[in-house]
């Protein structure tokens, strides 16, 4: 991008990917930028995901690629196409950070650690100018249109020509995601549509029995199907996790937006489970119908079908005991068991979230159309995605096309 005509100087509030990137692209912009965060350091959740390996992005096509962000795809497009996987890995490179693609298409960092990468890019940052201000939490702005800022010294005010605000959604409160910048908003005349769980888990009325016996075993190789009101239908093979109060793992946080927009619609969603994807439901029938002579169901199903203890507890959260004895009836719940979720476990135990701003109050830089010189990134804008790299990399595009939107505005300016 050219430079400023002037130097510009730029607030950012907010230190994860979509902060950080667009502190980057404004700095290489010409501007000045500062960039504020309410905790000790920045790149907490960043760090936090990169403990199971940091997943970056995803290697399939794009077409593939766009249509994870679901309903949102229209706005999410433009900006994937400014920033995409391979520019994502490129730029991953340039700091001295090699990735691999992992069998399953997802991209990670070759050392399948957040820090060093997180380390490169901050000296980064610093040498190109970029201020960092730990511990100043953003509560609004004066009525003379200067930031306010709560710090451990007290309140002080900053001043800035633009303001890009790339707070993060409302899970990890813990980590600086806490959702506080409705607020500040809403005075101003922006309401963000409410900010619900995204790749979150659910409640099941498990039996006491089966919550503790197995809570936190997984259920692997299973086939998670449901079709919602509306006709949307998800089936996937995967695996999950018992939890005390449900279920949750990846197949179940790829399904997660139909599943809680379900229950919002009617109050709980029911999904069936192929707990023996591998076998054809003519084989199934056969080994449960094989005599058994004394042997206990149980036991019969372990011996023909190696079913493990999980899988045979889920059948009798399902079928009482007479229907226990019915061998087609077991069948052919092992092959559909019917599983009712009754609500999604609360926003701050979610990976993510879904809500936020609308990108209907937003122009294609990303500004505000009620508040010239204010834009928004991140997650805190309202769309949402699966795991698999998804989520990181819109991002960080997001930061990158609020970035270039502020320096288009601000040479307008000038």
């Amino acid at each position: 991008m050219p430079a400023m005509t002037k130097l510009s100087n730029v607030a950012v509030i907010g230190g994860g990917p979509a902060g950080l990137m667009a502190a980057e692209r404004l700095v290489a912009a010409g501007c000045t930028v500062d960039l504020y965060d309410a905790m000790p350091s920045v790149g907490r959740k960043f760090l936090l995901a990169g403990r199971g390996g940091l997943n970056l992005t995803h290697s399939e096509p794009f077409d593939a690629f766009a249509s994870r962000y679901g309903e949102r795809r229209a706005q999410v497009e433009p900006l994937l196409r400014r920033f995409d996987a391979d520019a994502l890995r490129a730029w991953t490179h340039a700091l001295g950070i090699e990735t691999f693609v992992g069998t399953s298409g997802r991209v990670f960092p070759r050392e399948m650690k957040a820090a060093p990468l997180l380390r490169a890019w901050l000296h980064r940052l610093r040498a190109s100018g970029v201020r960092l201000h730990m511990r100043h939490r953003w509560t609004g702005w004066q009525d003379d249109g200067a930031l306010r800022f709560d710090t451990p010294q007290g309140g002080t005010t900053v001043r800035a020509d633009a303001l890009i605000l790339a707070c993060g959604g409302a899970s990890w409160p813990r980590l600086g995601s806490d959702g506080a910048w409705v607020g500040p908003l809403h005075a101003r005349g922006v309401t963000a549509a409410p900010l619900r769980p995204a790749n979150c888990g659910f409640d099941v009325a498990w039996t006491s029995f089966f919550a503790e016996r197995f809570a936190g075993q997984p259920l692997k190789s299973v086939v998670l199907d449901v079709r919602d009101r509306d006709g949307r239908h998800f089936r996937r093979k995967g695996e999950f996790v018992v939890t005390s109060t449900g279920v949750e793992g990846s197949l179940v946080y790829a399904a997660s937006a139909l599943l809680r927009d379900e229950i919002a619609a009617i109050g709980q969603a029911t999904v069936t489970l192929d707990l023996l994807s591998d076998w054809t439901p003519e084989r199934v029938l056969a080994a449960v119908a094989h005599p058994r002579g004394s042997r206990s169901m149980g036991s019969h199903l372990k011996s023909r079908l190696n079913l493990d203890a999980v899988r045979s507890a889920l059948l009798h959260e399902v079928l009482d005991k007479a229907a226990m004895q019915d061998a087609a009836r077991v069948a052919a719940t092992l092959k559909a068991l019917p599983l009712t979720l009754l609500r999604p476990r609360p926003v701050d135990e979610a990976i993510s979230t879904a809500g936020g701003v609308r990108f209907d109050d937003l122009d294609e830089g990303l500004m505000l159309r009620g508040l010239p010189g204010v834009f928004c990134a991140g997650e805190m804008l309202d769309w949402e995605a699966p795991t698999g790299g998804y989520l990181l990399n819109a991002c960080m595009a997001s930061g990158v096309v609020a970035a270039e939107g502020a320096s288009d505005w601000l040479r307008r300016q000038a």
